[in-house]
């Protein structure tokens, strides 16, 4: 098989495309948070896209901060609890958003592309520099998309402590999913026994439950989801699969353990549906449920794969 890189414009936005011989193709827009745009693989007689994209730039630049579809998430996931907490002592403020972070909206830097005969990848970075008083911590993130044979994506963060202290670190993804078939006719499974108890605000309790009830897949009719689930890694892999029992599609999550929540979100209007590998819970830097320390001078790595079958 051989793969290949191809740049280009489309809609407005400016794209790094990764694909294979077979049909497959990924494509990522780096000025906007290292977003992921499309996963294509062929279909029939013709290639279905399992990402919920933007459709233009103005649909981008209004929708991400009420979607944030497929968008990177650091220093945080999801929300911190009036955009506050305290760390070694000091509180601090979030200024820019209590939610998903600070790189959602920033523009991502390629430092590096390679296709060979096994895969195509591209690394994108991205410097921080502590400008937000609620998180004056510089650091570098550095993301890394690799197209595989099967049909199948890897992505991989590193996040480089360029602060002189230990600093606080949560990593995840936002990625919405779809066939073009409604959520409703979907069917999802996981491997979780534990799910992360809310209060009314989807703020975590610090209560951590039992719950098992997508262990061997279940319809989504009906079925409205805004949660933190735990993996279990005793589970053989796939941890997740989202599966289209109409048009014989199905998607598989692969996280591996630096990544132990799940988060699954459907939204309101039911045409696709969120689901995030997260190193911790929402408000992580307040109830420490997955929280990741990176000293200085040093770093994290967390990694996840999807893989589309079926089609």
């Amino acid at each position: 098989m051989a793969f290949s890189i191809t740049h280009k414009e489309e809609n407005g936005f400016s794209i790094i495309a990764l694909q294979d011989d077979a049909g497959a193709e990924v494509q990522v827009i780096p000025g906007y948070g290292a977003l992921l745009h499309a996963f294509s693989v062929p279909h029939g007689s013709g290639l279905i896209n399992v990402i919920d994209s933007y459709k233009s730039e103005s649909d981008l630049h209004a929708g991400v901060t009420g979607s944030f579809k497929s968008v990177k998430l650091s220093p945080f996931a999801c929300r911190i609890k009036d955009g506050a907490y305290n760390w070694k002592g000091t509180d601090y403020t979030i200024r820019k958003s209590p939610i998903h972070g600070l790189l959602f909206d920033q523009a991502f830097t390629l430092i590096k592309e390679e296709a060979t005969d096994s895969f195509a990848e591209i690394s994108l970075e991205h410097h921080y520099a502590g400008d937000d008083p609620g998180y004056p911590f510089p650091y570098r993130c550095e993301v890394q998309y690799r197209l595989l044979p099967e049909q199948t994506l890897q992505v991989t963060t590193a996040v480089f402590n360029l602060h002189n202290a230990p600093v606080p670190m949560m990593d995840g993804w936002h990625p919405y999913f779809t066939t073009g078939t409604p959520v409703d006719r979907l069917e999802l499974q996981f491997s979780s026994t534990s799910i992360v108890e809310f209060d009314e605000k989807l703020i975590p309790t610090g209560e951590v439950l039992p719950y098992s009830e997508f262990a061997q897949g279940k319809s989504m009719n009906g079925v409205s989801l805004d949660n933190s689930f735990l993996l279990d890694f005793a589970a053989s892999q796939p941890l997740c699969t989202l599966t289209d029992p109409e048009k014989n599609i199905r998607i598989a999550f692969y996280p591996d353990k630096s990544y132990p929540i799940l988060q699954v979100y459907t939204p309101p209007h039911r045409d696709s549906i969120a689901i995030e590998n997260l190193t911790g819970a929402p408000n992580a830097f307040n109830n420490g449920i997955g929280l990741v320390t990176v000293e200085p001078g040093h770093s994290a790595l967390f990694q996840t794969a999807i893989q589309v079958s079926g089609a």
